[in-house]
């Protein structure tokens, strides 16, 4: 017998397969297929973005990756940050790097950027420091700098001494009542004369840089610090660079890794200094300006600072000076690479 007009057709007892789920107030499109359709639920979407953080996450920190993802032979996640902390830590423990995951060798050669999951990373929903608001990481750092309300700003008047720091909403009404701009003259002076003290250290760094490439004798070279192991009972990670020729004269570059402490490895600040060893005879004193600077071809950071020695027969060797650096990270970068590729440059002082 055929059903009813209107009837299910079910038996008693039976219940009606749900076929879909509907969304309230949309029209079902007839060409998409049912599953499609359907649409997760508040707390599941909540449970799916729990989800995908623990896939995507970084294997070493269980954080997700702010920046680039490289992947292991096994595809194993490792963010930036962490991928090159444990090169640099393999390079310090004479050992060959593994992921923290299956032990499988990694390397900058073996290892690559997964960049689907850097886009799905930068597509999952990250907090506002500032508001506390959800965004998506892509344009969360746009909000922070332009958008967010709540986001930390200065008075326009900080060039002339106004010290207030604020939320942006309320910038506005602080500017109509800075007393800044109300001061005399005299008052002013005193303010601008104590801001040019900070300023006066990074200008007599640059006017002794320019005052050193007006000097006659000029030299400067690229090296490379291969990495090297001593032969004490506990051997310790040095470098050392082939000799070279600046100047007319042949030179060695030394490195030292937190100043042959006997487990940098197990530091979390990293830290390089460097000798300047004249390895030619001279017949006189040779006073020299020098400073190391990033090579050509490299992104690590490294503020310029100029030293001084005067060599001879006698004093060939300049004392272990920092690596100027500009924290752990860019130190691990160095650390993580083959060889480390700077630029020398020698200034001789005549008299």
């Amino acid at each position: 017998m055929e059903p009813p007009v209107g009837g299910s057709g079910l038996q008693p007892g039976q219940e009606e397969p749900v076929l879909r789920r509907e969304v309230p107030g949309q029209d079902a499109d007839p060409e998409v297929h049912p599953k499609k359709r359907v649409r997760l639920q508040e707390g599941e979407a909540g449970k799916l973005e729990e989800r995908l953080y623990s896939v995507l996450c970084c294997t070493v920190c269980l954080d997700l990756p702010k920046a680039s993802v490289y992947q292991c032979t096994n595809g194993h996640l490792m963010c930036a940050g962490c991928f090159i902390h444990l090169l640099a830590d393999a390079r310090l423990k004479e050992e060959q790097a593994t992921c923290p995951n299956c032990r499988c060798e990694i390397s900058k050669s073996l290892c690559c950027r997964n960049l689907a999951v850097e886009k799905a990373v930068s597509e999952l929903p990250c907090e506002c420091g500032f508001c506390l608001k959800q965004f998506p990481r892509s344009i969360l750092e746009r909000h922070q700098k332009e958008e967010c309300q709540d986001r930390v700003t200065q008075c326009k008047y900080k060039r002339i001494g106004c010290p207030w720091q604020g939320p942006f909403h309320e910038l506005t009404v602080h500017e109509a009542e800075c007393s800044h701009p109300t001061k005399t003259g005299n008052e002013l002076m005193g303010i601008l004369d104590e801001m040019d003290q900070s300023h006066r250290k990074e200008m007599q760094l640059y006017n002794g840089i320019f005052s050193l490439l007006c000097f006659e004798k000029i030299g400067f070279t690229e090296v490379q610090f291969r990495p090297y192991r001593t032969d004490d009972f506990i051997t310790r990670l040095y470098y050392e660079t082939p000799r070279f020729t600046v100047l007319n004269q042949t030179w060695v570059l030394k490195a030292r890794v937190n100043d042959s402490e006997r487990n940098p490895n197990l530091s979390c600040k990293r830290t390089l200094s460097f000798q300047l060893i004249l390895k030619s005879k001279v017949n006189s004193a040779l006073e020299c300006s020098y400073l190391l600077l990033k090579g050509p071809y490299d992104d690590v950071r490294i503020n310029p600072v100029i030293y001084h020695y005067v060599f001879s027969n006698d004093a060939n060797e300049t004392d272990y000076m920092p690596l100027p650096i500009i924290d752990s990270v860019e130190c691990n970068k160095l650390l993580a690479a083959k060889n480390i590729n700077l630029r020398l440059f020698i200034f001789q002082i005549q008299k």
